[in-house]
């Protein structure tokens, strides 16, 4: 365990009602003008807040906006949160380009509110305002003058006005007859902090669950006995479910009803990012890659018709086999200790069997060894097929 604090500022509309709070990054172990490192703040806000406390316990049935990098835009990270409980604030020092224009627009036409934090108007920016849902205005830097001309510059678009760093009652009124929406700054109140505790995972229990949920003949029963004998678990997804799902009125009370009402399919994604991401403080990509590789294994699987009825091992091999990257660990250490069959063990360690011919199958196209891509007489084009379809679904369920 180790505790941890996360800032919390609240935001106001214009009958003085609380609309959101802004969720702030507090500790000394990122360096937040590195790019990769004030990504990995945003992941551990995130994280911090969600999977730790609860966001129905810091924001109440409010909103949270939560600041996102570059990265985080390019990697999608706002698409593993509930669309309905937070707003997708994109940081003044993301650059701008055409990836990440188009995935801020798809999150957009999914659900999500997009506000640009300390907005100044120029032509990068311009596509982003026709669908921007709320323009953020730094007006302690800006001054009136300029603040008012930014104001007539964005009342063409369908936006709303967030004024932050309000500083007197003087300033609140004039933003107020300007025609701002929101309000944020030290008149209303500072930024509070609130403190907790982050609960860690037995790496052993952890994996044996992930190797469990992916069983494709797994009893409910089983499951919910499995996930509640790991209490650390236990707590987060009670967590993540309320955050995610419910209002303040509404809680899940036990892991019988969370897994009901997620489904095992969401189940298995829930789980699988939470273990894997609990074990390492690798770069997303990392992550990403162990489940493309998992994907195309099980997709190489399904070529084999024969061998349709365990997909789900065959995910788990490729997943797995990715342990060493996650773990900084030997592969042979880390699978032993494993409550794997024999054939999974095998095909992970010494690449026997169908689960070793597609495990080295999906490595070698991994890798770029074209001359050693090879799985029964599947042409290579066939082959390229699932690893194209095994980043898309990754894509779209991470």
């Amino acid at each position: 365990m180790n505790n941890f604090i996360i800032g919390r500022q609240q935001i106001f509309g214009r009958e003085a009602n609380i609309y959101a709070y802004e969720l702030l990054f507090r500790g000394d172990n990122f360096d937040l003008f590195d790019n990769h490192e004030a990504t990995q703040a945003t992941h551990q806000v995130i994280t911090d807040s969600i999977l730790e406390i609860g966001l129905n316990n810091i924001v109440g049935e409010h909103k949270a906006f939560i600041n996102f990098t570059t990265q985080n835009i390019l990697e999608k990270t706002p698409l593993d949160l509930p669309k309905n409980r937070i707003v997708i604030e994109v940081l003044e020092n993301v650059k701008i380009d055409l990836r990440v224009i188009y995935n801020l627009y798809e999150m957009s036409q999914k659900g999500y509110l997009i506000a640009l934090d300390d907005f100044v108007f120029t032509e990068e920016w311009r596509p982003l305002l026709e669908f921007a849902d709320i323009i953020k205005l730094d007006v302690l830097e800006m001054g009136e003058d300029r603040i008012r001309e930014a104001i007539a510059q964005i009342k063409p678009y369908n936006a709303k006005i967030l004024a932050e760093k309000v500083e007197t009652n003087q300033e609140y009124k004039y933003l107020l007859e300007l025609g701002c929406d929101y309000f944020q700054g030290f008149f209303f109140n500072k930024p509070n902090l609130i403190a907790g505790t982050r609960i860690g995972l037995n790496q052993l229990a952890t994996l044996r669950l992930l190797i469990i949920v992916n069983d494709s003949n797994v009893k409910f029963d089983e499951l919910v006995k499995e996930i509640s004998q790991n209490l650390c678990l236990s707590y987060k997804i009670l967590c993540y479910v309320n955050s995610a799902f419910y209002p303040t009125t509404i809680k899940i009370k036990s892991i019988a009803q969370a897994i009901t009402y997620l489904g095992l399919n969401e189940l298995r994604r829930w789980i699988s990012l939470v273990v894997l991401s609990s074990l390492s403080n690798k770069p997303s990509f990392v992550i990403q890659n162990a489940l493309i590789r998992g994907k195309m294994c099980e997709l190489l699987a399904k070529l084999e018709k024969k061998n349709i009825e365990k997909h789900s091992e065959f995910f788990l091999i490729g997943m797995l086999s990715s342990l060493d990257i996650i773990l900084d660990i030997p592969l042979k250490e880390t699978i032993e200790q494993l409550p794997l069959s024999d054939c999974i063990k095998d095909a992970i360690l010494y690449r026997k069997g169908l689960g070793g011919e597609v495990l080295n199958c999906a490595l070698n196209y991994e890798f770029g060894n074209f001359d050693k891509i090879a799985f029964n007489d599947f042409s290579r084009s066939i082959i390229g097929k699932t690893y194209i379809e095994s980043i898309i679904w990754t894509k779209n369920n991470i």
